[in-house]
């Protein structure tokens, strides 16, 4: 027991700096995540196919294969064609690119469960389709869209331990780092699946709570 706690104690800088990485690249996925997904939810949604195909065809692909297999793409792939991304700008991209694809989806699906009266009612009162959208619908979508938004969240902080693979540093290189020098996997294992938890922990607290913000409007007092 002393030395496990002596061994988690010289390995801890080292994994909590991997951890204050992974967080970090969670949150700028996150935010590329969306910068991509609203776009792409409401190409989703147009009433024009010229426009939903390319957005379709784009979250088909990004659903419909590994991403791992995309952070190889896009890492080890491009430079063949002359594009070359550093570790952390590639591992960011594939990451924003995979999250934007579902974060679509979120919020397409959230749109389309406003019900249609809410169309029809701010068309009858004189306003276009993106005013529609902007005052009436996305507010209310964006209540509904919270929950899987979030979990969208919890699993980037999880996907973040496969761009170890292109060698960025984060939470689980900084892991088989300590292991490669101390020879003990198990605990340090164990140890960086007890840090993963708690920041999904503690999103989890930041969701609950941006649910009961968003949600006070609708309560039926």
């Amino acid at each position: 027991m002393v030395d496990l706690i002596a061994l988690l104690r010289e390995a801890a800088p080292t994994l909590l700096t991997g951890a204050s990485y992974t967080l970090l690249f969670a949150v700028a996925s996150m935010m590329g995540g969306l910068a991509i997904g609203v776009p792409v939810a409401l190409m989703r949604i147009a009433p024009w196919a010229v426009v939903r195909l390319p957005a379709s065809l784009y979250v088909s692909l990004m659903r419909g294969t590994p991403l791992l297999v995309q952070i190889f793409v896009i890492y080890y792939g491009l430079p063949s064609v002359g594009i070359e991304f550093t570790p952390v700008t590639a591992g960011v991209l594939a990451l924003s690119l995979n999250a934007g694809a579902y974060l679509s989806e979120s919020l397409r699906g959230a749109i389309r469960a406003v019900s249609e009266g809410q169309w029809r009612a701010s068309f009858s009162l004189g306003l276009g389709y993106w005013q529609t959208l902007h005052h009436i619908i996305m507010p209310q979508a964006l209540r509904i869209a919270v929950p899987s938004m979030s979990n969208t969240l919890i699993s980037l902080i999880k996907d973040t331990s496969l761009v170890s693979v292109i060698t960025m540093t984060e939470l689980m290189l900084a892991t088989k780092e300590v292991i490669a020098v101390t020879f003990q996997p198990l605990p340090l294992y164990i140890a960086a699946a007890c840090i993963y938890w708690a920041l999904s922990l503690f999103f989890e607290a930041i969701q609950r709570r941006a649910e009961r913000r968003l949600n006070r409007a609708h309560v039926t007092r």
